[in-house]
């Protein structure tokens, strides 16, 4: 392994960029463009974390020479249904009436391509988010800035004006887009450790006080 090595993140997200760079590795963004339909009957774990895998391999084929290709894939599950992200007003303004006063589930899938041998790496994280009872005007507001297009479930929690979500228990890096503790454990059994202190530098960026970060990087789901 080299001391440090260069990575491909296979994402033009801005948030993964963002929190990609707190490990302190030196990094790459090449986007992967995969089709993102759902397949009939794909589980939502399953189909973040196919999704994730296609993005890690299309990548790989853009930058063979690189260390290793990080991508990731999140969704918004309600009721066992997957809520992409919108099309267009209605649909964003249909999709936060539906998680509104509601809890529902954030997956992030991480697929770690390790170019020298081939070796993926995969893992799974979800967080359980409770939705305040934001109002109709709230969210007229919130759409017609433009926010939720890009974004599944129509909603980004670290939005300050909107700010869906105050308080959730568990991995808040994965609703943003990227679990980094997650990310870590994996990095590590493919030889690849950070270079800074991620918890520490996560919690500080995002600006919460995570009580979950020891548990996941003892290997909790």
């Amino acid at each position: 392994m080299t001391a440090s090595p260069q990575f491909v993140l296979a994402s033009a997200s801005p948030r993964r960029r963002q929190l990609l760079a707190l490990g302190g590795w030196p990094f790459e963004v090449v986007p992967a463009d995969v089709d993102e339909t759902p397949r009939p009957g794909e589980a939502p774990g399953g189909y973040v974390l196919r999704l994730a895998e296609e993005k890690a391999r299309a990548a790989a084929g853009l930058r063979p020479e690189a260390d290793a290709v990080i991508a990731a894939d999140t969704t918004v599950v309600e009721g066992g249904e997957i809520l992409g992200k919108p099309a267009d007003a209605a649909e964003a303004e249909a999709m936060l009436r539906r998680l509104r006063g509601r809890d529902h589930q954030v997956l992030t899938a991480i697929a770690i391509l390790r170019l020298s041998d081939g070796r993926l790496e995969a893992d799974l994280a979800a967080t359980t988010v409770p939705m305040r009872a934001y109002s109709d005007a709230e969210m007229a507001v919130y759409i017609a800035s433009g926010d939720p297009f890009d974004k599944a479930g129509a909603y980004a929690i670290q939005h300050p004006g909107f700010d869906p979500a105050p308080d959730i228990y568990g991995c808040y890096a994965n609703v943003v887009g990227l679990p980094l503790c997650h990310l870590t454990r994996r990095l590590k059994r493919l030889g690849f450790a950070p270079l800074a202190d991620v918890p520490a530098a996560c919690q500080h960026e995002l600006e919460y006080e995570c009580p979950v970060y020891v548990q996941i990087l003892e290997g909790a789901p």
